[in-house]
């Protein structure tokens, strides 16, 4: 692992040690437009990349640009990076869309949704999600340090985008802690907890303090985990002396009360694990935390090959001491397809990871299919691969499924990008596969903020 050298980049040629490693100059100093990006890489970036990045922000982006200076510095780091060295970065391909990334037939698959694993449905409080029989999802904010375009949850998290009018809480957060408090210490056949949001970097340390701490109090509630992008996006953020009291405060309370503390993260390439992003890994070790684990995401162009999935794994694991734990496969979110492998591709790609890796740092790839639940990517119940189209089967009820007797005899289905189809599947969807898209979905409970005004 190497640091990468932000001087190599004109706009940041006289940005010190000190500003590089702040956390609040990093913020300060995130990219928000193409405009921002042209003034930093200058004439490095041809007038039409520029214009690329500016009319995907105007046409598909489901997520507004907000790129920390250390994110943009992993893209081509061992470089002056150049237009074509940004195009086929793997960091780039999958933190700084373009339009001409998109699939030019398909940008959309027919049933991509807005919120395509429906948590919002599954709501006992505003934020919690009650999916899985022991384990709930507590959303705490909808902002993050940095905004990646294939978010799953694009629905909900970050700023509105010409294509996307974002859904906001409508609940005081304070009320909507309390409220999920409330639940989870009413239900006490919980005991794991997801603390994410959004990015829980984005929660004041304070309030991150109350919230688990507040967890830590309920006997029932075994494992709490932390999920952070920012470790690696923002590692400055993870080594302050705020991180390191809160952390270690929490960590030392998880200890002796026996319950596991840990912190997810989200990298997708080799090239995105560097020194400082260890550093601020190995400090959470030190302060106590029991593990820090990766949950990345399958996606084409970055991590699609055996031997770049075995790069990252062994990066992680070997540079970081950070556990590879899943790789999903991209979720059914608008304007993903560019992204999104096939079923067919990533069972073939967890074959050919098996027997590198040692057994415990393995990962498992995946498929969150709605109203299931993340399946291995071999538990598929049948697979039509003509038309694209796996059928899977669960083995619990959500709480949207108590009162129906046959929710468990169901199949589900999920999609691959049709672009990966044979010729006549592809001819089949477009005969078909227009004329099937889904209605829209019910309207979730949360409320929208268009001009200020609620609707």
């Amino acid at each position: 692992m190497t640091e990468p050298d932000w001087r190599r980049i004109p706009g940041w040629r006289e940005v010190t040690p000190q500003q590089w490693r702040d956390a609040q100059w990093q913020r300060a100093h995130c990219v928000k437009s193409a405009r921002q990006l042209k003034a930093i890489y200058g004439d490095l970036l041809s007038e039409g990349f520029y214009s690329d990045l500016e009319r995907d922000q105007a046409e598909r982006a489901t997520m507004s640009l907000l790129l920390p200076p250390y994110v943009l510095s992993m893209m081509v780091p061992d470089a002056v990076p150049t237009t074509e060295a940004m195009y086929g970065d793997p960091v780039r391909r999958h933190m700084l869309p373009v339009f001409s990334d998109r699939d030019a037939e398909w940008p959309s698959h027919p049933y991509a949704s807005r919120d395509s694993l429906h948590e919002a449905e599954m709501w006992t409080a505003e934020g919690l999600t009650h999916r899985y029989p022991t384990k709930v999802l507590a959303e705490l904010v909808s902002t993050c340090p940095q905004y990646c375009g294939h978010c799953t949850r694009m629905d909900l998290v970050g700023n509105s985008t010409p294509l996307v009018s974002k859904l906001r809480f409508s609940v005081k957060q304070q009320d909507r802690y309390e409220a999920m408090l409330d639940y989870l210490r009413r239900t006490t056949t919980v005991r794991d907890v997801v603390v994410s949001g959004g990015d829980v970097a984005n929660v004041p340390w304070p309030r991150l303090e109350f919230f688990v701490s507040a967890l830590l109090e309920l006997d029932h509630i075994r494992d709490i985990r932390l999920a952070s992008k920012a470790l690696m996006d923002l590692p400055q953020h993870w080594l302050s002396d705020d991180a390191r009291r809160t952390m270690g405060g929490l960590a030392e309370t998880a200890r002796k009360r026996g319950v596991s503390l840990a912190v997810h993260t989200h990298v997708n390439s080799a090239q995105q694990v560097t020194p400082l992003n260890a550093e601020a890994a190995r400090n959470l070790f030190d302060l106590g935390v029991r593990d820090v684990r990766n949950q990345g995401v399958l996606m084409r162009g970055v991590n699609d090959t055996p031997q770049a999935l075995l790069d990252l794994c062994f990066a992680l694991l070997d540079g970081a001491g950070v556990m590879p734990y899943y790789f999903y496969l991209c979720d059914m979110i608008p304007n993903a397809e560019h992204w999104r492998v096939a079923l067919g591709e990533a069972q073939e790609l967890q074959q050919a990871i098996m027997g590198y890796l040692p057994g415990f740092a393995t990962p498992r790839l995946v498929c969150d299919v709605p109203f299931v639940g993340k399946r291995w990517v071999h538990q598929v119940d049948h697979y039509d691969r003509e038309h694209g189209i796996s059928y899977w089967t669960k083995n619990y009820l959500t709480s949207l499924e108590r009162d129906d007797p046959y929710a468990l005899a169901k199949t589900h289905e999920y999609y691959d990008p049709i672009q990966t189809l044979s010729a006549e599947g592809q001819e089949w969807w477009r005969t078909h596969g227009r004329a099937q898209e889904r209605p829209a979905a019910a309207t979730p409970p949360y409320v929208t903020i268009t001009n200020g005004e609620t609707e």
